[in-house]
């Protein structure tokens, strides 16, 4: 029994640390700082920056289609910030920042929270995604 409570009191502050850092790097769809991939389904078409996809590195065969909301500069260098979004190699869609902000929020934030919330608070974390701030 020792050994499992000494192996648990080496482990905790690890986890501890991890859940902390990881909690600094997860924001949600809306909150300043999310980038990321965009379920468009039920939504408005969405204004795109390019009309066609763009892929980085080679193709994937039978990579999906991804609609990607990120920063100009990670645009701009895709082939370099492919990594980043899980993306090189399947055709990637960026949408504007203007309909991200003013169409997408607003209609998510409507279903998420509409759907979402029974009294428990808002968001229970679901659907967060990795903070890219560079």
């Amino acid at each position: 029994m020792k050994r499992h409570s000494l192996w648990l009191a080496a482990l905790l502050p690890a986890l501890f640390s991890l859940n902390s850092h990881a909690d600094n790097l997860a924001v949600s769809i809306g909150q300043p700082g999310f980038y990321g991939t965009l379920n468009i389904g039920g939504y408005p078409p969405p204004q795109l920056i390019y009309g066609q996809p763009i892929v980085a590195g080679p193709p994937v065969y039978g990579a999906q289609p991804m609609y990607l909301y990120a920063p100009p500069k990670h645009v701009k260098h895709w082939d370099k910030n492919c990594r980043r979004y899980g993306a090189c190699g399947a055709p990637v869609y960026f949408v504007q920042e203007r309909w991200y902000k003013q169409v997408y929020v607003p209609q998510y934030r409507d279903r998420y929270y509409h759907d979402h919330d029974h009294g428990r608070g808002r968001g229970h974390g679901h659907h967060k995604h990795h903070r890219h701030d560079d």
